[in-house]
């Protein structure tokens, strides 16, 4: 192991710790608070903001789409610019945070801001930024990495920096009761395959890493088999942290990384709107089975340790339908449909999007070629 790790956003969880918000940014700051389809107003969120931010001068922008694409976040970039806004709050999920990223990078450049998605504008500054979560996933929260669409092009594309990591984040668990069950589902499915990313790899001995991804893997597992207790505190408030543990830098640091589950889902989300978490379950099982031999070790741990499974000469296999099977318990396909009634103009659709971003060898061995990714598509895509 070597590595250099930091976190440099400030948590504030709990219930009621929305208020945090009031002394977090500086009185004389202007602020743009980015949400997005409006259902802060209609579960309270909104108004709490609000109430934290009277002593605040600041304005609003809304609409910010499940897929947060360039051609909407560059309405709130010229917000930033115009109204010399000093600091930005995202209040919702995954996508207005990461939406909200974009912005803070895009609004100190005087160039078309998806140069930073495709590596032309290397960022050096950004409006400050922090994140009010209401829907637990990501991590985007306290992370320094964003996903943002474009939609013209049909291009989802990913960037990082540390100039864009939320200087707070405020997660209040309360704020997730009146979220629809299917967006709870998609939170436990999106912070698995976030940790499996970063574990199911190689062997490395970097025991502190596996140990604590195992421990959010079981959290998770947990948490889907006692779905029924989701109007509970305690299961509210274990998903919104395992989420955020999943993807604040820890299990990752110093290991092996894969996240080839991930480019390949962000393909099926731009093509066919497919929800993001929904296209990592469509995805990772076909994945795992053409990388078997690559992976069979951590299989066989995850297994043992997370499933409880007895070793056999099969275990890594037994291990894959575990997970296909913790999916479908959760009534979350492992098939991809809505691609209509041609599967190899999809295949084709799909990897000619992974050609032209330069996805040619992905995983932690670099061994998912095009042809890979092909094999894997044909037993995703139903």
């Amino acid at each position: 192991m070597r590595f250099s790790y930091v976190n440099t956003t400030q948590i504030f969880f709990g219930q009621g710790q929305i208020s945090s918000i009031q002394s977090s940014i500086s009185p004389s700051d202007k602020v743009l608070v980015i949400y997005g389809s409006g259902s802060i107003k209609k579960n309270g969120v909104y108004d709490q903001v609000v109430n934290s931010l009277k002593d605040h001068h600041w304005v609003e922008f809304s609409g910010v789409e499940a897929n947060p694409t360039k051609e909407t976040l560059d309405k709130a970039v010229d917000i930033v610019k115009q109204q010399n806004i000093d600091f930005i709050l995202a209040v919702g999920g995954g996508s207005v945070i990461d939406g909200s990223k974009y912005v803070a990078a895009a609004a100190k450049y005087q160039g078309d801001g998806w140069d930073i998605l495709t590596g032309d504008y290397q960022i050096s500054d950004a409006t400050p930024l922090g994140a009010v979560l209401t829907l637990p996933a990501t991590g985007s929260e306290s992370n320094a990495g964003a996903v943002i669409t474009k939609a013209a092009t049909q291009d989802k594309l990913s960037f990082g920096s540390p100039h864009v990591q939320p200087k707070f984040a405020v997660m209040d668990p309360d704020v997730m009761k009146t979220l629809p069950e299917k967006q709870l589902i998609n939170g436990i499915v999106d912070a698995w395959v976030h940790v499996c990313e970063q574990y199911l790899t190689t062997s490395h001995g970097a025991m502190v890493q596996d140990g604590y991804a195992e421990t959010l893997l079981r959290t998770l597992k947990t948490l889907g088999e006692s779905f029924e207790q989701r109007d509970s505190d305690g299961w509210r408030e274990n998903l919104m942290w395992t989420a955020n543990q999943a993807l604040n830098g820890l299990i990752g640091t110093g290991v092996p990384q894969d996240w080839a589950t991930h480019m390949i889902g962000h393909e099926l989300t731009a093509l066919w709107g497919v929800d993001h978490a929904r296209s990592l379950a469509i995805v990772q099982p076909s994945l795992l089975r053409n990388q078997l031999e690559h992976k069979r070790s951590k299989l066989e741990q995850m297994g043992v340790n997370v499933f409880g499974l007895t070793k056999s000469d099969d275990l890594a296999e037994r291990t894959i339908n575990a997970i296909e099977n913790f999916y479908q318990t959760m009534q979350v396909s492992t098939q991809l449909t809505e691609h209509g009634d041609n599967k190899q103009k999809a295949i084709d659709a799909v990897v000619s999007q992974l050609e032209h971003h330069g996805l040619k060898a992905l995983g932690e061995n670099k061994t998912i070629t095009l042809e890979a990714s092909r094999q894997i598509l044909t037993s995703a895509i139903a």
